[in-house]
């Protein structure tokens, strides 16, 4: 665990969440999960444990029907998702959300939508995504959708932090990513803590994910099988032996 974060208050947090899809099919059960400040929680979990599905709940893309979502302590359960992002948190959703037919300048421009009219503000949150990522502004006047997998991933990351957010939010961001460009992914988000930013990382790439996490929960069909540090992992056999029989099948960048 980086720091001493193990007693502090979760910056986002689910308590007891039910989410149904079609009104009685419950895809969470109960679930309770913690993000801690400073770190990066890592959730993982086969396929249709409800990973994707619970950061949609903690973002407000999904309302519960029992349980509660935490920002700092404080029940925002129903807050709509643009109420995020007026908090400090905002997420990289597993699918595509460019534009494509705009520019990659254009693309970041839209990220700093709330603030628009504040034309400092925003030369420099474009600045910041330049400085992180060089390859944008090679390509600033290219169309988004005419860009790599990876490199469309580094522009919604860039789009991201346009909006210097305390806590970031990632749904599969290597998923159908080559190898080398997931890999420099994955080391961007590792140090990401060291920005001030803390993580959620919802993964089906198990030994990346639990290489740079510092708390790991594991989900089984919607509910909580277990969860500890990365320590608890790496001592503990039967949790070893757990993760082995999901690495095996995952595509190791």
């Amino acid at each position: 665990m980086r720091g001493d974060t193990q007693g502090a208050r979760p910056v986002l947090e689910l308590r007891a969440v039910d989410v149904a899809y079609h009104g009685d099919i419950r895809i969470l059960q109960g679930l309770s999960l913690a993000v801690r400040p400073g770190c990066i929680t890592g959730v993982i979990g086969p396929n249709g444990a409800g990973k994707s599905t619970a950061l949609r709940a903690l973002y407000g893309l999904l309302k519960p029907v029992a349980g509660d979502v935490l920002i700092d302590g404080e029940v925002v359960t129903g807050m709509k998702p643009w109420r995020f992002i007026e908090r400090g948190i905002a997420l990289v959703p597993q699918g595509r959300s460019l534009f494509n037919e705009l520019t990659v300048e254009d693309n970041l421009r839209l990220a700093c939508w709330s603030f628009r009219k504040d034309k400092a503000r925003v030369e420099e949150a474009l600045a910041r995504a330049y400085e992180q990522f060089p390859m944008l502004k090679e390509r600033r006047k290219h169309a988004a959708g005419a860009m790599s997998g990876g490199q469309q991933r580094f522009l919604e990351l860039g789009r991201a932090l346009a909006l210097q957010p305390r806590a970031l939010l990632l749904d599969e961001p290597t998923a159908m990513i080559a190898p080398k460009l997931a890999a420099e992914i994955y080391e961007f988000i590792h140090g990401l803590p060291q920005r001030g930013i803390t993580v959620l990382l919802v993964d089906q790439n198990v030994r990346q994910c639990v290489r740079i996490a510092d708390h790991v929960y594991v989900l089984e069909l919607g509910r909580n099988k277990v969860d500890g540090s990365v320590g608890d992992f790496t001592q503990d056999a039967d949790l070893r032996s757990l993760i082995a029989e999901w690495v095996d099948y995952r595509i190791d960048a």
